[in-house]
């Protein structure tokens, strides 16, 4: 190879390089997938209003993140327009309560929920929770949930990543594409694993059983 050949391959590798940096080019690091039907966490004041005094939550299956489980318990959300019935309880209780939905569902209960991440509760509007003891008027709580990533310390530091960045996340399959603005949540208890609604799975041809890159 001649130093002609040779200054034309390392040109043509940069410009490889540079087009890569502006699309959507992934690496070998994969992030398991989860996916989460509409939910709702209670603090112990609403649990107990909602399924009498004193009342504990049932366990029916942990969850993949450490802690966390689905309850034998559901309940019936009502908005201004519907309702939806059996919806399911996670536990543990929490200090507030708050209601995931899915954008669908704003229509049928006649709310606007704004897409949030678990906690940020401030502006998010209110609903009726009915149990079977009692009902519940909540003054905020209701949401659609912010796509987002559970990492651990040691996840974070092998992705590059920090707590609150948002990244895109490619999907490959049929129904493959790129989601932005997904957002990574880093804590000492997190198993790795992106949570995205029933909604985007669908969308996007995701189950349980897959995994998506993170794009650099």
């Amino acid at each position: 190879m001649n130093q002609y050949e040779e200054l034309l391959k390392m040109l043509l590798e940069a410009v490889q390089k540079e087009e890569q940096k502006k699309g959507h080019s992934c690496g070998d690091g994969k992030v398991p997938v989860g996916v989460s039907n509409r939910h709702v966490h209670l603090s112990q004041a609403d649990l107990e209003r909602l399924f009498g005094p004193g009342y504990e939550l049932n366990r029916m299956k942990d969850l993949s993140q450490p802690g966390q489980y689905a309850c034998k318990e559901v309940v019936t959300v009502c908005g201004p327009k519907g309702a939806i019935e059996k919806v399911r309880i996670l536990g543990p209780v929490r200090k507030d309560t708050q209601v995931e939905i899915l954008a669908g569902d704003c229509f049928k209960l006649g709310v606007k929920a704004p897409v949030r991440l678990s906690g940020d509760l401030d502006g998010t509007p209110g609903i009726t929770l009915v149990g079977p003891k009692g009902s519940v008027q909540t003054e905020k709580g209701v949401m659609i949930a912010q796509r987002h990533i559970h990492m651990h310390p040691s996840d974070a530091e092998a992705f590059g990543v920090h707590d609150g960045q948002a990244v895109d996340l490619e999907a490959g399959g049929a129904r493959g594409g790129i989601l932005k603005n997904t957002v990574i949540r880093v804590t000492g208890q997190s198993k790795l694993e992106c949570h995205v609604d029933m909604e985007e799975a669908n969308a996007f041809g995701l189950d349980g059983s897959m995994t998506m890159s993170i794009c650099s």
